[in-house]
């Protein structure tokens, strides 16, 4: 059998410019195609791949909304990503959340999490894992800096 899979969000007639929108955050991210009913009214479906990973934007009306429930993640390699990809997603509508989960303006929800948050949490020692997961509970975006503190036991 072959198959191809490609997780399908929801939206109520904002999809073709949420996608658009993700696609000029991410490397290897591109538009693949748009379907549209007839060619001068919104975008039906929109295929996009979004660093290396196909989405699929239904603009399906009202019926459902995005929630919580389904989110994406981005593990980042440094702050300044961190930063960057946190700013953009929480422009013009967004919002921000706990523990690197937020909002963007089209009401999908991401989590941005450096990677140096799963490093330092996998610490054998309960006591080290435990002082980054309590300053990671006290943070909205990560703050890479402020988790390392954490780990050597420094009050931050």
């Amino acid at each position: 059998m072959k198959v191809n899979v490609r997780t399908c969000l929801w939206f109520n007639g904002t999809g073709e410019e949420a996608a658009g929108f993700y696609v000029s955050l991410l490397p290897d991210s591109r538009i693949e195609n748009v379907v549209k009913p007839k060619p001068n009214e919104a975008a039906l479906m929109v295929n996009f791949t979004l660093a290396g990973i196909p989405y699929q934007a239904l603009n399906g009306g009202s019926a459902f909304s995005l929630s919580e429930a389904v989110s994406i993640s981005i593990t980042t390699q440094n702050q300044t990503d961190t930063d960057q990809l946190w700013q953009a997603l929480t422009a013009d509508g967004g919002s921000e959340s706990q523990c690197g989960w937020l909002k963007d303006r089209f009401g999908l929800s991401w989590q941005i999490v450096p990677q140096q948050l799963s490093e330092l949490l996998a610490d054998p020692n309960a006591d080290t894992a435990g002082r980054v997961m309590q300053a990671m509970m006290q943070m909205k975006k990560i703050n890479i800096a402020a988790l390392q503190a954490a780990y050597r036991g420094e009050n931050v």
